[in-house]
């Protein structure tokens, strides 16, 4: 069908991890694994060395790192139009439409991993406060989405009060193409921010935390993701010390 490369990987290639060969951080790669899982495409996992870069890969895409998928002798190297591919060439009836329902899961939490950044890299002690507050704001929007019902779930003629969600992930109870895209980036700052700041998700956010703990229960997230120290390590030159 296709070759969708990774640092390290085969019908995609992903990057490898410190030891040069088991997954590594990249939640790109990841995000199109998990779309090719819930499809039900068989694939298998080669994992690249990028300080060794075969020069095939190197030939196909200079200049670029993956993921990127080969198609007819066509490179695409966009994440987004790679996703808009699969989605439309593996489609129904023998493939599963992954795309949400509502508009608003696309861009719910789009902001978490800026925030994430610019709080991690930060260097300034005196500037931690605000950019983790920044940080919380954002993961604090996620949770008001998470935690408000979708329209399906409000039952127009019942005269109870209105309920909050239960759903588990972001457009309802099935995994869809705005969780691949947001699930890898959202673990990253789990692990990243409690190992170089302290920091954890507060526990009051109760719709991130159901949404974090029904993705580990499935196989199309834990068993693409890099695991806690290959993260760690991914982030260890990039998370700054704060200075005085």
């Amino acid at each position: 069908f296709t070759q969708l490369y990774q640092s390290n990987s085969k019908i995609n290639q992903r990057h490898a991890g410190s030891d040069g060969e088991s997954i590594g951080n990249c939640p790109f790669s990841q995000r199109l694994f998990m779309i090719l899982w819930l499809k039900g495409v068989v694939f298998n996992v080669t994992t690249v060395d990028l300080r060794r870069k075969p020069a095939d890969l190197h030939n196909l895409a200079p200049g670029t790192h993956p993921p990127f998928l080969t198609y007819n002798g066509e490179v695409k190297t966009d994440i987004n139009k790679i996703e808009e591919f699969l989605e439309e060439m593996l489609s129904p009836p023998k493939y599963p439409k992954l795309a949400a329902k509502q508009r608003e899961s696309n861009t719910a939490g789009n902001d978490i991993f800026a925030k994430f950044s610019a709080y991690i890299k930060n260097t300034k002690l005196e500037a931690n406060a605000a950019l983790e507050k920044g940080l919380s704001k954002a993961l604090k929007k996620l949770d008001d989405y998470l935690n408000s019902p979708l329209p399906d779930e409000i039952d127009a003629d019942s005269m109870d009060e209105e309920r909050g969600s239960n759903r588990c992930f972001l457009d309802g109870n099935e995994l869809t193409l705005a969780d691949c895209n947001l699930l890898p980036k959202l673990h990253i700052v789990k692990v990243v921010a409690k190992k170089y700041r302290n920091y954890d998700i507060p526990s009051d956010m109760t719709g991130v935390w159901r949404y974090l703990k029904n993705a580990y229960t499935r196989d199309e997230f834990t068993n693409t993701c890099a695991a806690d120290l290959e993260i760690e390590t991914a982030y260890k030159d990039v998370a700054r010390r704060l200075a005085k």
